[in-house]
């Protein structure tokens, strides 16, 4: 429940980001901007690559010069509760909720001479990120940047990979 409770102020915060964002030109760092997910793939330690948000998965990361971001990343096609209320799921439903997203906000840098991204999270749906810094290895082409969550991050020997394309200002 308090999962779900985090989510939907993660939800509420993207949307005043949203909101309070528009039309103020600051400084550009190569990540300002708003970015479009183009995949959320899992690595597994034989070399096969899975989906881990489903064929299609959805989600926007938003970067102000400042380094403020936020990112949610969706599975789509979640299941509506049953009760159509959204305290009181089932736990199977609560469940595919938490599962079919990952929504964290906090302040982002690049460190090129390490080659990695570091995500310093704020606020999490997942709570076990709260206050944590994440270091990933990154590579930024332009406009499309993909980053990977080592394996000893995952716990299970697998590497996420998220890849993102800039959308056009």
């Amino acid at each position: 429940m308090k999962e779900f409770q985090i989510m939907m102020k993660c939800v509420m915060l993207s949307a005043a980001l949203v909101m309070l964002s528009g039309g103020v030109t600051l400084a550009a760092s190569p990540l300002t901007g708003t970015w479009s997910l183009t995949a959320a793939d899992t690595l597994y330690p034989d070399g096969h690559r899975v989906h881990g948000f489903g064929d299609h998965p959805q989600g926007r990361m938003m970067v102000d010069a400042s380094g403020n971001y936020m990112i949610e990343i969706y599975r789509p096609a979640a299941t509506p509760f049953a009760s159509g209320s959204k305290v009181t799921g089932t736990p199977a439903e609560f469940r595919d909720a938490m599962l079919r997203n990952s929504v964290h906000y906090g302040t982002v840098a690049l460190d090129p001479a390490s080659n990695h991204i570091v995500f310093d999270v704020e606020r999490s749906v997942f709570p076990n990120w709260e206050g944590r810094r994440q270091v990933r290895d990154y590579t930024l082409d332009g406009n499309k940047l993909s980053y990977q969550v080592p394996a000893s991050a995952t716990g299970d020997a697998t590497i996420a990979i998220s890849e993102w394309k800039r959308l056009s200002e």
